[in-house]
């Protein structure tokens, strides 16, 4: 039995490694990220991590370092949500004429300059990003998504635990294993720069499928939605707009200074004060 249980989102497969390796790694990671949020040790036992990026990897090519052209060559679907995106941020230079009127290398650009970003990583992040959430939501049944959200399911009814903590697609997989899986309870269920009110991209694709507003998960006593100003995958805002049954949407600068990365988060006074109440003093 574990407090914690962690779920990680886009960029997090590691090839050549077990993923029982790679999770006990993450979970130390998370453990010590906490830790530092929280001001007091955290024990690593006391958080495990639901790893599934290797269930949505099967049968894409090995990528051979940074890869400047990636965005050219997305998938007709990849490309797709890459739009439903870009129309979500609403930026004038990308939308005045349409859905996705230029190419994407100039949209990633524009996106770049709206969050101070790089370039470049932010290029590589979007191809990357738009390929995972692409090759989990492809269709209902496709076993790729059904290996995930069971992946994440059953981390979660093996260790138990009284706070499970999603981050970026994690949210979109771990909303829906929730769902799935009703006997599955958590007392604290934190969402973490979530694209899951991303309209057509995600929000129209869960299961199940929301009627005009998705709902907590019927075992998740409490959700807390935590997104930072600068993240432009945490589309749109606030997250109870368009979900029943979120207790707290927390919109604050948690000072990421990188692209979406789950480390900002992690240790981040916001998530620190949601946290604290359910975290024994030693």
């Amino acid at each position: 039995m574990s407090l914690v249980v962690g779920v990680h989102g886009v960029g997090n497969h590691v090839r050549g490694r077990a993923p029982e390796e790679v999770a006990a790694q993450r979970a130390g990671v998370w453990a010590r990220s906490l830790a530092a949020g929280l001001g007091r040790p955290l024990a690593e036992s006391e958080v495990a991590f639901a790893y599934y990026g290797h269930h949505l990897s099967r049968g894409r090519p090995v990528a051979q370092g940074p890869d400047d052209d990636a965005l050219d060559r997305l998938t007709p679907d990849e490309t797709a949500l890459v739009a439903h995106w870009l129309e979500a941020l609403d930026l004038p230079e990308v939308t005045a004429q349409g859905r996705l009127a230029m190419p994407l290398r100039h949209a990633a650009e524009m996106v770049a300059k709206r969050f101070s970003l790089d370039g470049r990583l932010t290029r590589a992040f979007v191809a990357l990003c738009f390929r995972e959430v692409a090759a989990y939501l492809r269709a209902p049944d496709a076993p790729a998504r059904t290996a995930a959200r069971e992946e994440v399911a059953a981390v979660i009814a093996e260790h138990r635990p009284r706070i499970v903590i999603a981050h970026s697609l994690g949210t979109v997989v771990t909303y829906e294993a929730l769902h799935a899986h009703p006997e599955l309870t958590v007392d604290l269920l934190v969402t973490l720069g979530s694209p899951l009110a991303l309209p057509h991209g995600v929000f129209h694709r869960l299961l199940p499928a929301p009627a005009e507003r998705g709902v907590r998960p019927a075992g998740v006593a409490r959700w807390v939605n935590v997104c930072d100003h600068g993240d432009p995958v945490a589309v749109l805002r606030p997250l109870n707009r368009y979900f029943d049954g979120v207790d707290l949407d927390l919109q604050e600068s948690v000072r990421l200074f990188d692209f979406h990365r789950v480390a900002g988060y992690l240790r981040s006074p916001a998530l620190a004060a949601v946290l604290d109440p359910h975290v024994p003093r030693a």
